[in-house]
């Protein structure tokens, strides 16, 4: 079975006595986690749906709160747990040139007409995204998922289409 599911955060511990919790997630996503009504938390392989009731911020995480969860012992349970909503409302969410990493692994990688590799994962530096690409000559090169670099990204086609300067791919 496909997992539908993204995972946009981890209860770190509870906050308070009232079933509030301390949630860690992504930097520069609070308007996309403000915009959540539901989420779901996965617990011995089965995900189990939750109302938001209130989300706010703190300066190292954010206070969540779920309908229904109204004290300490309800929320506990879920501690270390992963916080996960449904792929379509991601992409509903996502700019023109964000993709799931999930959706680029895999995809081949171009250079003009020559395939020059594949997509094996993606991380970060901090400055930007790095695609792990596995070349041709099975190495691993990390590209950096920058537009002088990344001209074109097509999912239907698995394609990726790169700018090889000197030095990327070796």
């Amino acid at each position: 079975m496909k997992n539908n599911f993204v995972s946009v955060g981890k209860i770190l511990n509870f906050h308070g006595v009232k079933g509030e919790a301390k949630l860690g997630y992504s930097k520069n996503r609070e308007d996309f986690l403000n915009k959540l009504e539901r989420v779901f938390i996965q617990i011995d392989n089965e995900y189990k749906e939750f109302e938001v009731e209130n989300l706010r911020f703190t300066p190292k995480c954010a206070i969540i709160k779920f309908k229904n969860i109204d004290s300490l012992n309800d929320i506990l349970q879920y501690k270390g747990c992963l916080v996960f909503v449904q792929k379509s409302e991601v992409r509903e969410h996502l700019e023109e040139d964000e993709f799931l990493i999930d959706e680029l692994v895999g995809l081949n990688v171009y250079d003009g007409e020559e395939r020059v590799g594949s997509v094996v994962g993606v991380s970060n530096n901090g400055a930007s995204d790095l695609l792990s690409v596995k070349t041709n000559s099975k190495n691993i090169c990390l590209v950096p998922f920058v537009k002088a670099i990344v001209l074109s990204v097509d999912i239907k086609t698995k394609r990726i289409q790169i700018n090889n300067i000197e030095g990327l791919l070796s």
